[in-house]
């Protein structure tokens, strides 16, 4: 089927058609059935939709190198909006497990909940309802993007491959989240000269591989990408991936809450052990070290606290040096696709969304 719109454009369209049949689905049981849909819809609702315009330029790089591109292929498409579905289902959970309040300048999926409930003048604690009901929001997302992905796989040539990249992803970026909350939990057992490490690895599970490179491989494999292609992509997508999260990191702290929709400093809030705090835990001495362990994960750190945290981060260097490891990455990721057997204008556009992915403000 032919397709002149935008192709990210595309993409938003094939995920109202989704969930508007979803939803009409769901209300045949009952209104409570059909809130609970539309509150998975809204969660849809915006972003950058970054995973489907890796996924849709990994499969125009191998696509292109075959003649010239006509119609997007549905198999592509819906592939690229399950993503989306599947990226959704991650910030809610992933709101939860943060506990936090906000999420792209709007309450978070348990937040909205428990909002609704206290609306609808419901027995119970509000509370514990907007967490449980989110959890099953989040998982609702997941079935959904393993619907959308498999209608669009059906009669597939390469629908095995993509698959198994889908598949490999779900299970990449679970196990990342779990260490992102074992991080949390183990940073006081684990040696000091681990820390560093630690990070890095939680960032290529549970951000790089599923934001960036599996994406890449997923389209890639739909346009039945052969094995220097796939290792070539591999090899730019995951540089990018880390950079990415390292920005992500850095926004975390540092970030405008009126460009990021979270509040300044959050990460910090929140306890996140990342690659930062692992830089600035290294250059600090014992007492200031201990201090900022203490600091760092108190849900009550006012703004005067948080502005002494970000001095420090910056005096200790770690800001600098994870600056310098954006820049390493991205100066890697470009080097992979150099003589890359892939499309000349797939790899313009491949290092455009690297530039976008890691130069942000939001």
């Amino acid at each position: 089927m032919h397709r002149s719109v935008d192709p990210i454009e595309a993409v938003s369209q094939r995920l109202e058609r989704f969930t508007a049949t979803q939803v009409a689905a769901a209300s045949a049981l009952g209104v409570e059935a059909e809130t609970f849909a539309r509150s998975a819809a809204d969660a849809l609702v915006g972003g950058k939709r970054l995973r489907a315009r890796f996924c849709l330029t990994g499969w125009r790089a191998v696509a292109e190198r075959r003649g010239p591109l006509g119609a997007l292929p549905d198999d592509v498409l819906s592939a690229a909006a399950a993503l989306e579905v599947f990226h959704a289902a991650a910030l809610v959970h992933d709101d939860i497990v943060d506990n936090s309040d906000t999420r792209r300048g709007r309450p978070a999926a348990h937040r909205a909940l428990e909002a609704h409930h206290r609306a609808q003048g419901w027995s119970g604690a509000a509370e514990p309802f907007g967490r449980a009901a989110a959890v099953l929001l989040g998982d609702l997302l997941v079935a959904w993007s393993d619907d959308l992905l498999e209608e669009g796989l059906v009669g597939g040539p390469h629908a095995a491959a993509a698959r198994a990249e889908y598949a490999r992803m779900r299970r990449d970026v679970t196990i990342g989240q779990f260490l992102d909350v074992a991080e949390e939990a183990a940073y006081v057992t684990a040696p000091d000269t681990e820390h560093a490490e630690r990070a890095l690895r939680v960032a290529s599970y549970k951000s790089a591989r599923y934001s960036v490179q599996q994406p890449l491989l997923i389209g890639a494999a739909l346009a039945g990408g052969d094995a220097a292609q796939l290792d070539a992509l591999a090899r730019f997508g995951h540089p990018v991936g880390i950079a990415f999260q390292l920005r992500d990191d850095v926004l975390g702290v540092f970030g405008d809450a009126a460009v990021t929709g979270k509040p300044a400093g959050d990460d910090l809030r929140e306890g996140k052990r990342t690659l930062l705090i692992a830089y600035a835990r290294e250059a600090l001495p014992t007492g200031a070290r201990r201090a900022l362990d203490e600091l760092v994960g108190d849900p009550t750190l006012d703004d005067a606290q948080i502005g002494a945290l970000q001095q420090t981060i910056v005096d200790s260097g770690a800001l600098d040096r994870v600056e310098q490891l954006i820049t390493q990455q991205t100066g890697e990721a470009d080097a992979a696709l150099r003589g890359a057997p892939l499309g000349n204008a797939a790899v313009g556009e491949l290092r455009d969304l690297a530039r976008a992915a890691t130069a942000r403000t939001f």
